[in-house]
């Protein structure tokens, strides 16, 4: 087993600045190469603190403020349009970075594109749902209208 710092949120594992312990491989192969995560040191206490304080500063300010940006993405369709062929099939497909933008273009506030989650690849126009993680305690699900590019 090794014992290891997360510097990102990894779904079913912790959150940035969790001291967890994994499995060698998952922790060499996965982990550590894709910088999600840091061997744990004793010196590494510091470090700890500082994700943690990043952290906090990422999220948003109150519950008041989390729930009032459920109530909007909840009550909204967001609108994502994107280059599709002629049966409606995607060129690639629905990145999480491209919901966080099509959210900030849509008026409705900032999401983090880590904080993200989607439930099955997006790879055609129409209806498809999103999860955001507001906080550790409150989730909201995006309704996204995916449309095709005149």
């Amino acid at each position: 087993m090794s014992k290891l710092i997360l510097t990102h949120e990894v779904t079913g594992l912790g959150s940035a600045g969790d001291v967890v312990d994994v499995k060698n491989g998952y922790a060499r192969n996965y982990l550590i190469p894709q910088g999600y995560a840091v061997a744990w040191t004793r010196g590494g206490e510091k470090q700890v603190e500082s994700i943690k304080a990043a952290r906090v500063a990422r999220e948003h300010a109150t519950i008041e403020e989390a729930q009032d940006l459920k109530a909007k993405l909840q009550a909204t369709k967001v609108k994502l349009t994107v280059k599709a062929g002629a049966e409606g099939r995607l060129f690639g497909s629905v990145r999480t970075q491209d919901i966080a933008d099509a959210v900030q273009a849509a008026g409705i506030g900032n999401v983090d594109k880590r904080k993200i989650e989607i439930l099955a690849p997006i790879k055609s126009v129409g209806e498809h749902e999103a999860v955001v993680r507001l906080r550790d305690d409150l989730i909201a699900t995006i309704t996204l209208q995916v449309v095709a590019v005149k």
